[in-house]
């Protein structure tokens, strides 16, 4: 008996085997059964030459020691578990505990008269999942207790401050499945920000900016949510949005005469957005955005004595693990006296790059990782698009048109199973071959300061979250709406939310919030940072 040690990949595993030479492939395959769970007649093994069947002799393969074999195929059937808990079923669960299942539609929010401005920015927010865990530890101020009718829809007065009232409302959310009033909240807001209560004359209250509420809501974030960070042991108090929504900047202030003793300016400030401006020539964000890191400022030169143009230059030195990115559609007509949107058709992406807005020393960091983690993202891609190809060409599982094209002994027919060959060769080199170590291949690249501060992106790539939309041609009037990535799934598929209304919409749809008319156009887009670790595939 000769035996050789051997590697078999599998479903994105690898086996070391101990293989007997002097068999046959179907002791092989029997072999790899107790391991799989594959039955023999499902499997295919490749082999030079094509598929290893039953009656090879294994030693006419001159198989060396750690070959790699490439198995696909699968069981049948699983193997049958009993429950480790008793099941519950959906009828048989509560309004909460649904509302709590995977894959369960999350709650809208109802409409409280011109409130949709608020429910859009709100659901948004509560997309975070850091902002969900800190809140969830945030420790109010002491209030009276509320009644139990008023603490059913979280009405406790208007002493609450607006962070807990935002803990409140999103614990509330998520016990049901219906539109939720948020009635608290809402009093909350207007009570610490009256603008919000603004009235019509008819005694209806105004709608208001969307973008307006983000900014009130985030900034008193700032100041309430504090969280404890540090390394080595040092912990300090830092703001929550500070952390992870705030970046940084240095912008240079130059006069654009010639001026000896008047040396260029430099300041340094922290934002919680990037304005796209918007001018007749803006087609994309990312032109908007370095359109508004470069302004002329007209102001007095106190060397030249009278009024002079100054460039003020401005790039960024860190940015947010969140970025919010926000399109100045609305300008003040003096005509109307009162704000007109910008109705042009501006362009966002669902990957943003946002290294072309950073100080050059901000790119020396970012940049290698950045494109170690696009080659390692399109490895990722390629192994799972192959994996795909491979079960569906498993034995039993192949579609007859295709065996049917692959027969076809015309020209036609010929090429596709060239084609087919060459794709299943391609495939099996890739699945045979080892997936890169991500931890490995990263370590080194990201800056010690960057790694200290898990608040920043460290990549400067950002995947698109959420968006805020307008429809209408003002700010106070139309309708606002947003769009939710969800998690897991194909990765193509939003939550639309109007109001109460929660549906589910493909990619395509958020391709049409560029604007360009009336319609639903980008106000807010809300970009989280492309992680550093490997991605886990995730059921729907």
């Amino acid at each position: 008996m000769s035996v050789v040690p051997v590697i078999v990949s599998h479903g994105g595993k690898r086996y070391n085997i101990e293989l007997d030479t002097s068999g046959t492939g179907e002791v092989f395959k029997y072999q790899l059964y107790s391991l799989t769970g594959v039955e023999p007649e499902r499997q295919k093994i490749l082999v030079k030459g094509g598929q290893l069947k039953d009656e090879t002799d294994l030693s006419t393969l001159n198989i060396k020691p750690n070959h790699k074999f490439m198995m696909m195929g699968t069981p049948s059937s699983d193997t049958l578990k009993a429950p480790i808990q008793k099941p519950v079923f959906l009828e048989d669960m509560t309004e909460e505990q649904r509302a709590k299942q995977k894959g369960a539609i999350p709650a809208g929010l109802q409409n409280l008269g011109n409130t949709c401005y608020m429910n859009s920015t709100l659901q948004a927010l509560r997309f975070v999942p850091e902002l969900q865990e800190e809140l969830l530890r945030y420790k109010a101020p002491a209030t009276p207790a509320p009644s139990s009718f008023m603490a059913e829809y979280g009405l406790g007065g208007a002493n609450i401050d607006l962070t807990s009232a935002l803990r409140d409302l999103y614990k509330q959310m998520g016990s049901t499945l219906t539109g939720f009033p948020p009635i608290a909240f809402l009093q909350t807001l207007r009570t610490a920000f009256p603008q919000f209560a603004q009235q019509a004359r008819d005694g209806r209250f105004e709608q208001q900016d969307a973008e307006e509420c983000w900014s009130q809501i985030v900034t008193q974030l700032r100041q309430s949510l504090k969280i404890q960070s540090g390394t080595n042991g040092a912990t300090a108090t830092t703001s929550f949005v500070d952390k992870y929504f705030a970046g940084k900047t240095t912008s240079i202030l130059k006069c654009d005469e010639e001026t000896q003793d008047e040396p260029p300016v430099e300041s340094e400030d922290t934002f919680l957005k990037l304005d796209c401006h918007i001018s007749g020539t803006t087609n994309f964000m990312r032109d908007g955005i370095l359109a508004g890191l470069t302004e002329k400022i007209e102001k007095q030169s106190p060397t030249l004595g009278r009024e002079a143009v100054y460039t003020k230059t401005t790039r960024v030195t860190r940015l947010p693990k969140y970025l919010t990115c926000h399109f100045v559609r609305f300008y003040w007509k003096r005509e109307i006296n009162k704000k007109t949107k910008i109705m042009r058709k501006v362009t966002f992406p669902f990957e943003l790059d946002a290294t072309e807005f950073c100080s050059d020393a901000l790119k020396l960091k970012l940049i290698p990782v950045r494109d170690k983690i696009r080659n390692l993202r399109n490895d990722a891609f390629n192994r799972e698009r192959a994996n795909k190809r491979a079960r569906r060409n498993a034995p039993g599982t192949e579609d007859p048109n295709r065996a049917a094209n692959r027969a076809d002994n015309s020209s036609v027919g010929t090429a596709l199973a060239q084609m087919e060959a060459e794709q299943e060769a391609a495939t099996r080199a890739l699945l045979s071959s080892e997936a890169p170590d991500w931890e490995k291949e990263i370590s080194g690249l990201v800056d010690p300061e960057i790694i200290k501060d898990d608040g920043q992106n460290a990549t400067g790539l950002y995947e698109l979250l959420g968006v805020v939309t307008h429809q209408g041609a003002s700010s106070d009037s139309g309708h606002y709406c947003s769009y939710i990535k969800k998690k897991g799934g194909d990765g193509k598929t939003w939550y639309f939310f109007n109001d109460d209304k929660v549906t589910e919409v493909t990619e395509d749809k958020i391709e049409g919030l560029a604007g360009g008319g009336e319609s639903h156009s980008a106000l807010i887009c809300l970009y989280q940072a492309v992680p550093i670790t490997a991605p886990v595939k995730e059921d729907a």
